[in-house]
């Protein structure tokens, strides 16, 4: 508020950066225009967070909405508080909508089934959708820090149980609050004004990194800026981690084990006999109402469905990692049905493969992204756009991966695909991305 004072004025303290020329640097000057340093006069206190804003309002608007909605929250709890003290109520042992639902209610019916669903659906499926947010992080980023996440998604996989992910899930959670720490320092930078109009700034002196490695490593920098918009998905996925720790500590709480029921596993010796008569869930193949009905629907063709997905993932693309999935695929299909009929050690092992291979192939996607970013300064991927003339055209000496990259087919624009594609080359009879990698 201070510093929207009219005697205020950043003009009088900002700073301009004169352009370096063509011997003080090795950056082009097209990019330098685009820096930071040199496209506008710097202004100090932007780095702390002081900006001039003539409609003070919008300037406020995004720390007044968080003021309101925490205030709105105390109003709320102290409400409760004090509703529960005038009728003398004891509060509930879990925060949940719909109190007087319990796991006795889960096979009662469409409606009943809903509201413990609204209720403890995290503290059924929470684990996976911390294991989907993960993937999500990885895939919108693409770059080191995503290969950091995905050594953490192999590193809790790979201890199988839930107990003993849940002694490695602290760290977890403590990685991820200091990444994004970390990485929202990156993003606020150095201060844009170590210039004074004589020189060239010392990141600029002997700079010898590409654009897309920096975009890769996520460095600061004046000219290719950290996208901030990737801490959201971090933040969302250390969210998720949060609510999954607390999870892991009431399932050692007699009473939301009694409310939500357990999540003890099932035993991987037990046979189909022996498995029946500690079920507690009654049988729902006759289909004696709707809900039983969506069961039979949901076990009994999921397993289809999933080899579709499958199927669907192999056949998107044609690649080398694609091939693992079609493999997979027809592995699956040649046993059909009767797979579901061995025991239940083996079916996980089965899927354990499964999932295995699909992280293997999202890491392996990750790190050779990084190596396209490499290797896109000097091969000259990034240019190749259209397809010419390729009469000429000759296989180059690089090494395999490059020749089974795909020209722009990846998420990002400055990354090419680091899928093993090699549809691209096959499409036309052309190799025109071949003679552009020349």
């Amino acid at each position: 508020m201070l510093y929207q004072l009219q005697t205020i004025k950043p003009e009088s303290f900002s700073v301009n950066c004169s352009l370096p020329n063509e011997n003080q640097t090795n950056i082009p000057l097209q990019d330098l225009n685009k820096s930071l340093l040199y496209s506008a006069p710097i202004d100090p206190t932007e780095w702390v967070g002081l900006r001039k804003s003539s409609p003070l309002l919008v300037y406020l608007r995004n720390n007044l909405l968080m003021l309101a909605i925490l205030a709105f929250e105390v109003t709320i709890y102290r409400h409760q508080e004090y509703y529960r003290g005038r009728n003398n109520l004891t509060a509930p042992v879990s925060k949940t909508i719909f109190h007087d639902i319990t796991r006795m209610h889960l096979d009662d019916g469409l409606i009943n089934c809903a509201k413990y669903f609204i209720n403890y659906f995290f503290y059924k499926f929470g684990l996976e959708t911390c294991f989907l947010m993960s993937v999500n992080v990885i895939g919108q980023r693409m770059d080191f820090y995503a290969m950091i996440h995905a050594c953490w998604l192999i590193a809790v996989l790979y201890r199988r149980r839930r107990k003993a992910i849940a002694e490695v899930w602290p760290k977890y959670c403590c990685f991820l609050a200091c990444i994004i720490t970390f990485q929202y320092f990156i993003c606020i930078g150095i201060p844009p004004a170590p210039c004074r109009g004589e020189g060239t700034p010392p990141l600029f002196k002997g700079a010898d990194f590409n654009d897309n490695i920096i975009k890769w490593l996520y460095f600061p920098d004046f000219i290719v800026r950290p996208n901030p918009v990737f801490l959201v998905y971090d933040f969302m996925l250390l969210l998720c981690a949060s609510l999954q720790r607390q999870i892991f500590e009431d399932e050692n709480k007699a009473a939301v084990r009694i409310m939500a029921g357990d999540n003890v596993e099932i035993c991987m010796n037990l046979d189909a006999a022996s498995f029946s008569q500690h079920n507690p869930v009654p049988d729902f193949i006759h289909c004696r109402s709707y809900l039983d009905m969506s069961k039979v629907i949901i076990f009994s063709y999921l397993f289809w469905f999933v080899l579709t997905i499958i199927f669907i993932t192999g056949t998107t693309r044609i690649s080398i990692f694609c091939m693992g999935y079609l493999v997979a695929c027809f592995y699956f299909l040649l046993f059909g049905g009767d797979l579901l009929l061995k025991p239940i050690k083996s079916i996980l092992r089965y899927w354990d493969w499964l999932i295995a291979y699909n992280v293997f192939v999202i890491t392996m996607k990750n790190i050779l992204s990084g190596d396209c970013g490499r290797e896109v300064g000097s091969s000259g991927f990034s240019s190749c756009h259209t397809a010419e003339d390729d009469s000429s055209c000759r296989l180059p000496k690089t090494r395999v991966h490059e020749l089974l990259l795909p020209a722009r087919r990846g998420r990002h624009q400055s990354f090419p695909d680091p899928g093993f594609q090699v549809g691209p080359a096959t499409e036309a009879r052309g190799c025109s991305p071949r003679k552009c990698a020349e």
